[in-house]
């Protein structure tokens, strides 16, 4: 049994309230867990206190025995100093521009800086 720390979806809709929780990685996402370790609150302001409530001794705990946290909550523990902060991914190869797109940009360029050179050369003609 694999054990991930992560977030499990409460509130109502458009107000997300999340509980941090240990629970078994094929368990559903709101479904059954082991412990609750605490909870996440997005609709607060950053700095207010009950935004991010965790108990940290828990969560030492779990991660001691082997337990992996998600993205987003190895980001809030990584602010705790709890875990180290997750690697930024670079962007994917799918979403870079395609060579028909990088050709028009490149020939937008070209005629702006030839028009630029022209109304340079026009403004030296004038003197």
């Amino acid at each position: 049994m694999s054990v991930r720390i992560r977030l499990s979806r409460g509130g109502s809709k458009k107000r997300p309230f999340y509980r941090v929780v240990a629970a078994d990685q094929r368990a559903p996402r709101d479904g059954r867990f082991i412990e609750r370790l605490g909870s996440y609150n997005p609709m607060l302001p950053q700095d207010h206190a009950d935004r991010f409530v965790i108990n940290e001794e828990r969560v030492k705990y779990w991660l001691s025995q082997g337990a992996q946290p998600t993205e987003r909550l190895e980001k809030l523990l990584s602010k705790l100093g709890l875990v180290a902060a997750p690697a930024m991914r670079e962007q994917p190869k799918k979403s870079a521009l395609k060579t028909k797109a990088l050709e028009r940009i490149r020939e937008k360029e070209e005629k702006a800086k030839a028009a630029a050179e022209a109304t340079a050369a026009e403004e030296t003609n004038a003197e």
